[in-house]
C-alpha cells in the first residue's frame, strides 16, 4: 500500500478580505460521514472547482467530491486581486511579454476565460463578479512607460489590441495624479472572487456534486485499484483523485524542492463615504496593474462588489515553508500605505479595513504540473502567478485526463518539462528574498 502523509495544511495570514465584504456569509458544510465516489478532488479554488466542472460536464452521472481544507473563497483563490487576463502575463519578465510567440498560450487563455463565462452563465453568478472590462498597465515613470511602449509592441506583432493612455486620460480613469501614462488591453475579466467562487461551489453542489469545507486532507493511501482520503471526520474512497491544491503538492511529498512558494500581500480600505467619493473623483471600477511586474496593482470596485474601495497590492517573500509571518504582514501593511497616499494624497488618511498574505507557486522553469503523477493520482498545480485562469486550465486538464481525454489543454501541459530544480537552502531562501526586495526596490515608484 502506498500512503502519503500530508506535511503540512494550508495556513493564512490575515482576513479573506473579498469573501469578509460580501453579505450573507454561508455555513461550512463539513463531511462527517463516509463517502465512496469516481473522483475526489482535493482543493476547492479555481483548479478544484473548474476540475468539478469539467468532470460533470464529461460525464454528468460521475460522482464528484471536492475536499477544501478551509471555507470555499478564503484560501488563495479570494486573496488575489480578481485579474483573469487572457494576454502574456510573464511575471519574471520586465514587460509582461515573456518570450517568443504567445498566440498558443492565449488562445488556452481565452478558453478558461470562456470556460468561465459559461459556468457563471449556467450557475447564474452575478454579472458583477464577472465583469469583462478589460484592464491597465499603469506606468509612473518614463522608465515604466518605456515598458509599456515595448510591451505594445510585442502586441502588435501577435495582432493583439491596445490602446495607450496619456497621464489626463489616467486622472479621469483612477483620480490619480501618479501616473503618466497606461496601456489598456480589452480582454482581461475583473472577478470578485469570493463572490464568483462561491457561485460556482453552489452551482456545481446544485448540480450535484459534493463540495465539503474544513475538511483537509491529511493522508492519501492507495487502495486496491482506487484511492483512500483520510480527513479529520471521516473518509473517502476514490477511484480516482486529483490534486488541485497548488503548491501544497509538495506536502504530499511532489515536486520536492522544485516549487517556489510566494506569498504577495494586499490591503483593502475601508467603504469609502460620499466625501471620499468626491475627492476622489475617477470612475468607480478599474485595475491597474504595474507596467513592471514588482511594482503595485491598484483596484478600485463600487457597491455591488462588497464597498466602494481600493485594493492595494506589493509586496513579495519566498517561503519555503508555506507560511509568513505577522511581522511580514505588518511591514508590508506599511508598505501599502504609503503606496496608497503617493497615488491619493487627498485620501492619504483613509484606514485599511483589512491585509492579508495570498499563498502563491512559481517555478524556475515556468512550468505547471498538470499530469497523472501516480496511477489513478493527477495533478493541477503550479499556477505561476496566474491563479484565476492558468489554474483554471490545469484543472480542466487534469479532469479530462481523469476521465481519458484529451484537447489542446491536456497536449499543452503534457508538453511541459519536469520543474527544475532549486538552489539547496538556505542559499535559495536567502538568494530569492533578496532579488526579490532588489526587484521591489528597483520598481518602487510604480
Amino acid at each position: 500500500m502506498i500512503t502519503r502523509t500530508a506535511r503540512r495544511t494550508p495556513r493564512h495570514r490575515g482576513p479573506a478580505a473579498w469573501s469578509a465584504i460580501l453579505p450573507g456569509q454561508p455555513v461550512p458544510q463539513i463531511l462527517t460521514a463516509d463517502q465512496t465516489v469516481d473522483v475526489a478532488i482535493v482543493g476547492g479554488g479555481f483548479a478544484g472547482l473548474a476540475a468539478a466542472r469539467r468532470l460533470r460536464q464529461i460525464d454528468p452521472a460521475a460522482r464528484v467530491a471536492v475536499l477544501e481544507a478551509g471555507c470555499l473563497a478564503e484560501g488563495a483563490s479570494g486573496r488575489n486581486s480578481g485579474f483573469m487576463i487572457d494576454l502574456p502575463h510573464e511575471l519574471t519578465s520586465d514587460d509582461y511579454a515573456g518570450h517568443g510567440d504567445d498566440r498558443g498560450m492565449i488562445a488556452l487563455n481565452r478558453h478558461a476565460i470562456a470556460f468561465a463565462r459559461g459556468a457563471a452563465e449556467d450557475y447564474g453568478i452575478r454579472r458583477d463578479f464577472f465583469d469583462p472590462a478589460g484592464k491597465v498597465n499603469g506606468a509612473a515613470s518614463g522608465a515604466a512607460d518605456a515598458l509599456n511602449r515595448s510591451y505594445a509592441d510585442h502586441l502588435a506583432s501577435l495582432g493583439e489590441p491596445s490602446e495607450r493612455l496619456d497621464a489626463q486620460a489616467m486622472l479621469e480613469l483612477t483620480g490619480s495624479r501618479h501616473y503618466v501614462s497606461g496601456l489598456y488591453t480589452p480582454g482581461t475579466v475583473m472577478l470578485q472572487p469570493a463572490g464568483f467562487v462561491r457561485g460556482l461551489g453552489e452551482g456545481l453542489r446544485a448540480a450535484g456534486a459534493s463540495i465539503w469545507e474544513q475538511t483537509p486532507v491529511t493522508q492519501l493511501a492507495r487502495s486496491g485499484s482506487g484511492w483512500t482520503l483520510a480527513t479529520p471526520k471521516a473518509r473517502v474512497s476514490a477511484a480516482r483523485v486529483i490534486l488541485a491544491n497548488n503548491g501544497h503538492i509538495e506536502s504530499f511529498g511532489f515536486a520536492t524542492n522544485r516549487l517556489m512558494h510566494v506569498f504577495l500581500y494586499a490591503s483593502m480600505t475601508a467603504d469609502l463615504g460620499p466625501a471620499a467619493l468626491r475627492a476622489l473623483g475617477g470612475r468607480p471600477r478599474w485595475g491597474v496593474t504595474p507596467s513592471d511586474p514588482m511594482g503595485t496593482t491598484m483596484r478600485r470596485i463600487d457597491g455591488p462588489l462588497g464597498g466602494n474601495r481600493i485594493i492595494t497590492r506589493t509586496c513579495a517573500t519566498f517561503e519555503p515553508g508555506m507560511e509568513t509571518s505577522e511581522a511580514t504582514l505588518r511591514r508590508t501593511a506599511a508598505v501599502h500605505r504609503q503606496k496608497f497616499a503617493d497615488r491619493f494624497p487627498a485620501l492619504a488618511g483613509t484606514p485599511m479595513e483589512y491585509t492579508w498574505a495570498g499563498h502563491l507557486c512559481l517555478t524556475r522553469n515556468g512550468v505547471s504540473v498538470a499530469r497523472e503523477i501516480e496511477d489513478g493520482l493527477y495533478a493541477a498545480a503550479v499556477c505561476n502567478g496566474l491563479g484565476t485562469a492558468r489554474s483554471t486550465l490545469t484543472g480542466i486538464a487534469a479532469a479530462e485526463l481523469a476521465l481519458g481525454q484529451t484537447s489542446d489543454v491536456t497536449r499543452h501541459f503534457a508538453a511541459d518539462a519536469e520543474p527544475v530544480r532549486l538552489p539547496p537552502r538556505p542559499f535559495s531562501t536567502i538568494g530569492a528574498n533578496l532579488f526579490l526586495r532588489w526587484k521591489e526596490w528597483r520598481a518602487r515608484a510604480e
